[in-house]
């Protein structure tokens, strides 16, 4: 948490930056490895915990894992952490910056579903930069069933709508 919230910056979460992806993959992949085989389960018992392994799980993986399959094979972990921590209000506990990174597993989900629940958690929360955010991968979900741009890494088949839609400004995060 300290890593995340106090030694970086949000223009470092959000943008790609080679040397942050591999600073964290130098403090934290091992970290992640242990997260990912469900070995932190003790970090579960509060709201700070919880947000720690759902960073671990959906924004370390990315930055560790960049342009690998595997930086999404966590995701469905990182989610029902998340929806279980809603379902207990340990999101409640939360400031609104760290309640942010609690919903973002919705945010990064392939379901149409859980992209309604994204934009309902972003809408409540307030912050007008984070839902507009998550309505832009809600509509994206809603309009092909997943997240084009993951397409080639995830060894899948783009259509042909998918394919000009890649071209457009935007059209990945």
């Amino acid at each position: 948490m300290r890593f995340w919230f106090d030694e970086s910056t949000p223009a470092q979460w959000f943008q790609k930056d080679d040397a942050f992806d591999a600073a964290i993959r130098g403090r934290f992949g091992a970290l992640l490895r242990r997260a990912a085989q469900g070995e932190l389960a003790h970090w579960r018992t509060g709201a700070d915990g919880r947000l720690a392994e759902v960073i671990v799980l959906d924004q370390f993986s990315r930055n560790v894992l960049r342009g690998e399959r595997a930086a999404f094979a966590q995701d469905g972990m990182a989610l029902v952490l998340a929806q279980e921590a809603i379902a207990q209000g340990l999101d409640a506990a939360l400031p609104p910056e760290r309640r942010a990174f609690l919903y973002m597993p919705f945010m990064h989900s392939e379901s149409a579903q859980v992209q309604a629940e994204s934009v309902r958690l972003f809408t409540a929360l307030g912050n007008a930069n984070n839902l507009d955010f998550a309505q832009r991968h809600q509509v994206i979900v809603e309009r092909f069933g997943r997240f084009p741009h993951r397409n080639a890494v995830l060894g899948r088949s783009s259509t042909a709508e998918e394919i000009a839609f890649l071209q457009e400004p935007g059209s990945s995060f």
